[in-house]
């Protein structure tokens, strides 16, 4: 045995600390380590950069409406209705998506006030299969829409998704049209409906409801459009201009009405609804 050995046997090493997984938060913007807490508490937005992270329809709800709303039934659909399988099968997918984020599909309502002003509220949720737009979530936005006509009040929806589910082919895309009819059955009862963009919104949910707003917001930095940049240059052979696709460009070039930051979201809105339904907000 060598005298290196010796002494490094000699050390007390003290045993490694046991820490949670989930302590701290890297930032996927500026890549900064946040205090996971510190995190929470700044509504899962960077403290460092103002970054806004994705978050679930639940941590929505708590956030943006007053205490004691109420969760609408999630719609009953034909799962699987293709028998679609590629390296999985589809109902193994959506088992795995329910067990992931402990929702039923990926698009919630809820139904509920912001600061004393009544609205259904709508919540995409990525981490459900990217937010994807299947039978189950044109299901809930009409559910939603027509819980708001029952109610009187205005539909808001926080879009988030990737665009069409793929598992469910021709009856995916078949949810654009269906819930571009409810949004004109909103209309004809003189509601609103307002869209909150958040990252991401593409594919065909921005080719219908996400852009048929009466009123379009948007969160910070939020990534918008409808095919990816890679393919719009390789269609067009040209350079598109830096963060095209971003909130902030979208603002500047007349396609969404307002940028507010996710501490503002619930102030802006209620504003807003009180505006767009002063009769109502009154009564």
């Amino acid at each position: 045995m060598s005298w290196l050995t010796r002494v490094r046997q000699s050390i007390p090493f003290l045993p490694k600390r046991e820490t949670p997984d989930n302590l701290w938060h890297k930032c996927r913007e500026c890549e900064a380590m946040v205090f996971m807490k510190e995190y929470e508490e700044n509504d899962f937005v960077c403290p460092r950069c103002e970054h806004h992270g994705r978050i679930g329809p639940r941590q929505r709800f708590d956030r943006l409406l007053d205490p004691g709303f109420t969760l609408l039934p999630p719609p009953q659909v034909r799962e699987d209705p293709l028998k679609f399988r590629d390296s999985k099968k589809y109902v193994d997918r959506i088992k795995a998506a329910r067990q992931k984020t402990g929702e039923p599909d990926a698009l919630i309502n809820a139904r509920g006030s912001i600061e004393g002003q009544r609205a259904v509220v709508g919540v995409q949720d990525f981490a459900f299969m990217g937010g994807s737009m299947g039978m189950g979530v044109g299901a809930a936005f009409v559910a939603g829409a027509r819980a708001a006509i029952g109610d009187k009040c205005p539909y808001i929806i926080f879009t988030a998704a990737g665009g069409a589910r793929m598992q469910e082919g021709i009856l995916s895309l078949m949810q654009m049209p269906k819930t571009t009819v409810a949004i004109a059955e909103l209309k004809e009862a003189g509601l609103p409906y307002i869209v909150v963009l958040t990252d991401p919104t593409t594919g065909g949910v921005t080719a219908s409801y996400a852009m048929l707003g009466d009123i379009q917001l948007a969160e910070p930095g939020a990534l918008i459009g409808f095919a990816g940049q890679r393919v719009i240059e390789s269609t067009i052979r040209e350079k598109l201009p830096e963060g095209f696709q971003r909130a902030e460009y979208l603002l500047d070039h007349g396609m969404v009405d307002m940028v507010v930051h996710r501490r503002d979201l619930r102030q802006t809105l209620a504003q807003l609804i009180a505006y767009l339904t002063p009769q109502k907000a009154a009564a």
